[in-house]
């Protein structure tokens, strides 16, 4: 086990006690794949956004400390130091990207699994081997629950917009295969309306300042030879006023219990504007993106990024454009209300809102859970 499926576009290839990243920051025009070796090497490669999006963050950061403990020579500790080895590498990976909750939800159920473990365990390698078992299967599990996000997605919308026999969408930043171990969430959702045959037209923004729809969407969108159009991010509300968008298709980072909704910044900008157009507005995520820890999105850490990245081109990459010595305030993320959402299309079908256009994520969990 742990091994991927053939792809171009595989953001991870992984076998066990190999893992190389596809290099995001140089796509679309190299195809670069750095190794990574330990968990040290992971964290760096989120951080600098090697490697990025929620779900495939939480994989990468698994999968290199997998690498790692797969290599681990020497080890005299129990099987409860082992298990402490463990989970203090993997608070340490969360700390990369503080506002994916996929990241820390993965963190908390690999320690749970090594500690069970630990309890029973006569040999610390057993602990081992069962932390590298489970994030394999992570990275089994991811690929299909997106698939599952794509085709849900794809119905709810097709059932909304039963009167269009072609459905044009709109998505923001990159949520397809580059951000999955081999799908999509919001991308897989388009990429199931055009194996559906109802897709007219898929818009992504540019996404500035890093420009993950410009370089990633665009690029995933044209090797999939899916009708697609790319607009500045400042265009979003002239298109939709002209009626050729049916729907807005984002992802998550982090999912409150009431349904507010943290993703890449300019999301709340197309949230007001679909609503002010009359335009759907969902989102596409896995449970994993779900915190019911937070009652609203006020309480989500929003991760501010380098100033550079707005002074300079290529999102800080190129040379300096902006003069020097403006202050920049670069967010990563901003928070869309729940009001705005029309719902949550999700691996186990999509939330919808109660009689008093509020979302009951927690029960809707909860079901999905004793069903299980």
């Amino acid at each position: 086990m742990g091994s991927q499926e053939d792809s171009s576009l595989q953001s991870i290839r992984y076998h066990r006690g190999s893992l190389h990243l596809l290099d995001q920051r140089k796509l679309p025009l190299d195809t670069i794949y750095l190794e990574i070796r330990d968990a040290v090497e992971g964290w760096e490669a989120i951080r600098e956004m090697v490697v990025r999006g929620a779900p495939a963050i939480a994989i990468a950061a698994a999968l290199s400390l997998a690498v790692e403990v797969s290599k681990l020579e020497g080890f005299s500790g129990t099987p409860k130091d082992a298990a402490s080895f463990l989970e203090k590498k993997l608070e340490y990976l969360v700390s990369s990207r503080p506002t994916a909750v996929n990241l820390s939800d993965a963190a908390t159920k690999l320690t749970e699994i090594v500690t069970n473990h630990a309890a029973t365990a006569t040999d610390a390698n057993q602990v081992f081997q069962a932390y590298i078992d489970a994030a394999e299967i992570m990275l089994k599990d991811d690929v299909a629950d997106n698939k599952a996000i794509g085709s849900y997605g794809s119905s709810v919308i097709q059932t909304q917009k039963k009167d269009c026999k072609k459905i044009s969408v709109l998505t923001h930043c990159n949520t397809g295969r580059l951000v999955i171990s081999g799908y999509g969430t919001a991308l897989g959702v388009i990429r199931a309306l055009h194996a559906d045959g109802v897709l007219e037209r898929a818009y992504c923004t540019e996404t500035r300042p890093f420009n993950q729809g410009s370089r990633l969407t665009a690029y995933e969108l044209v090797h999939e030879k899916i009708p697609a159009t790319l607009i500045a991010d400042s265009a979003a509300a002239a298109l939709m006023k002209t009626g050729r968008v049916h729907a807005v298709i984002v992802g998550a980072d982090r999912v409150a219990a009431n349904g507010d909704t943290a993703n890449k910044i300019g999301t709340y900008s197309l949230a007001l504007s679909a609503k002010h157009h009359g335009v759907l507005f969902y989102v596409a995520a896995p449970l994993t993106s779900v915190d019911l820890s937070l009652s609203s999105g006020d309480e989500i850490v929003i991760e501010e990024r380098s100033a550079k990245e707005l002074l300079n081109t290529r999102g800080g990459l190129g040379e300096q454009i902006a003069a020097s010595g403006i202050s920049v305030w670069n967010p990563a993320f901003d928070v869309t209300p729940a009001n705005l959402i029309s719902g949550i299309i999700t691996e186990k079908g999509v939330i919808t809102k109660t009689g008093n256009e509020e979302f009951d994520i927690k029960g809707f969990v909860h079901k999905t859970m004793s069903n299980n």
